[in-house]
């Protein structure tokens, strides 16, 4: 008997010869949450043939086409050999264009042994194996940085101009495919250092540096009159608190909403590149500056566009958009009933859950919700001068689709003053901003984590402390007016901002009198 007969090990060693496996790191996004993806690849005996695996989206397959263009027109000879990469874990969905950096590293190093720990690749591929950016990689890498993921990655140098906001990562940013290749085969990875500073004003309160752009889009000069108004939004802005106004069609409602984005607080950079990576999944560039965000969207809206939605991959909506900044709903009650319902749980916890079969996704939505309404369908019924057309089944149908629960939300609510031929401008934007942001450090000094507008029930406790004068005030009104526990939480909190206008350590009567002129009736 031969010698080889019972080892069950062909005697041509070069079938004992094992293939290698490379792997390289990248990302995908899960909802707002960039998971880690192992990209591994096998060069194998058989039909030469070229296949990428592990649940993948058809942008990731027609990377194929795309890598093997790149890595052509750059020299590079295909093996007779079977390909496979392999993205993992395999049972979640990936997409995205900037996996084909990694797809074609594997490729045109696969006879090297690539080990590289702790390094993604990043990068989408033009047909001649230039390095592209695209608009999920900010994204990615700012949240796989938050996680604690990150540390060093190759990305394409064009992206360099936003990514360089991201502190605490080494970015090796690279131009073409051969660059790349390069790069690997030598491991001398040259960090992109780029100078940078935000173009907005900065102060340091309790070593946190905050940000503030004093760019007046629409001044308050423009609005003529309404005094009661103009302060209800001044104490909306300098809290984030909800701020509900109504009035006769023309008063100045949309008006008084649009140049509320413009005195709106300064903000920490890590909430500045929360807005960002929102407004990139938007599709749009932002520009970094320290602007809150403003959305306004139609009340013909959908429920998918507000909240978010899709079948397969759950997107964000006007709320998530609104993250950090402000919500304009402009003629309220015509919005869905099921919108306004649904908006409850984001105005109470900051956060949204879209839940669908194929996917799951919680995003925060700390907004600061403005809204605007008629009196009545016709708009006259507050008017001393145009008759009100509308029944009373009109009106009361009207109002009805507004909830106690949903309205129990909204702090500051505003009746506007009819429009009179002496009403005058008073005060700019520019004057307005100036209390707001000396409320804020007021706010802030106190070591609040979050606005007076958004504080939780034990934060109210601590911070809105009333004098004995001021208690016995609203003692008496909550027996009066018989007021929720929610209703009474929202009148400390915005006489607690009305207090730090002022730069009052406590909360006084005339602070908590003014703040009740605010409640709904």
């Amino acid at each position: 008997m031969s010698k080889n007969s019972n080892s069950g090990t062909p005697p041509n060693d070069k079938y004992k010869k094992k293939a290698i496996v490379n792997h390289l790191t990248c990302a995908t996004l899960d909802g707002l949450s960039a998971k880690s993806i192992e990209v591994e690849a096998t060069f194998t005996k058989g039909l030469p043939g070229f296949a990428v695996v592990g649940l993948v989206s058809s942008d990731i397959q027609e990377a194929k086409e795309r890598v093997k263009s790149a890595l052509l027109t750059n020299g590079f000879i295909f093996p007779p050999l079977k390909i496979t990469i392999n993205l993992s874990p395999s049972d979640l969905r990936k997409s995205g264009t900037h996996f084909d950096l990694s797809i074609a590293l594997l490729n045109a190093l696969h006879k090297e042994i690539i080990r590289e720990e702790n390094l993604f690749v990043f990068g989408e591929l033009g047909l001649d194996g230039r390095v592209k950016s695209s608009s999920t990689l900010f994204p990615i890498i700012l949240s796989l940085k938050e996680q604690g993921l990150l540390s060093r990655a190759i990305v394409p140098k064009e992206a360099m101009r936003y990514l360089r906001y991201i502190a605490g990562v080494d970015f090796i940013a690279v131009e073409t495919l051969n660059e790349a290749i390069t790069l690997l085969k030598t491991k001398e990875f040259k960090i992109s250092t780029v100078n940078f500073s935000y173009d907005s004003d900065s102060f340091r309160i309790h070593d946190k540096i905050y940000y503030d752009d004093i760019d007046i889009e629409y001044d308050f000069l423009d609005v003529k009159g309404q005094k009661v108004a103009k302060r209800a939004a001044l104490i909306s802005a300098s809290g984030m608190h909800n701020f509900m106004m109504e009035g006769n069609p023309g008063c100045g409602k949309s008006m008084i909403a649009k140049r509320l984005k413009d005195i709106l607080p300064p903000l920490l950079e890590i909430e500045m590149l929360s807005i960002a990576k929102h407004q990139f999944l938007d599709g749009v560039t932002p520009s970094f500056k320290a602007k809150r965000p403003m959305r306004s969207p139609h009340h013909t809206a959908t429920s998918a566009s507000i909240f978010g939605g899709g079948s397969h991959k759950a997107r964000i909506g006007e709320v998530a958009l609104a993250h950090n900044g402000m919500l304009f709903f402009d003629e309220l009650p015509h919005f869905s009933k099921n919108i306004l319902e649904a908006l409850r749980e984001p105005l109470q916890d900051g956060r949204v859950n879209i839940s669908r079969v194929n996917s799951k996704v919680e995003y925060n939505a700390d907004i600061m919700f403005v809204s605007a309404m008629n009196p009545c369908p016709c708009g006259n019924a507050l008017s001393k001068k145009k008759e009100c057309r509308c029944s009373e089944q009109e009106i009361k149908r009207y109002r009805n689709r507004l909830s106690d629960p949903f309205l129990d939300r909204i702090d500051i609510f505003v009746v506007m003053q009819e429009v009179s031929a002496d009403d005058k401008s008073d005060v700019s934007s520019i004057e307005l901003k100036k209390f707001v942001n000396q409320a804020f450090k007021a706010q802030k000094e106190r070591k609040q984590e979050r606005l007076n507008g958004k504080l939780s029930e034990r934060e109210i406790e601590k911070f809105c402390i009333l004098s004995n004068d001021a208690q016995k005030i609203l003692f008496s009104a909550i027996e009066r007016f018989a007021l929720s526990h929610r209703s009474i939480g929202s009148i400390k909190k915005v006489a607690r901002t009305i207090a730090d206008l002022e730069l009052s350590p406590n909360i006084e009567k005339r602070h908590i009198l003014e703040a009740l002129s605010y409640r709904r009736r």
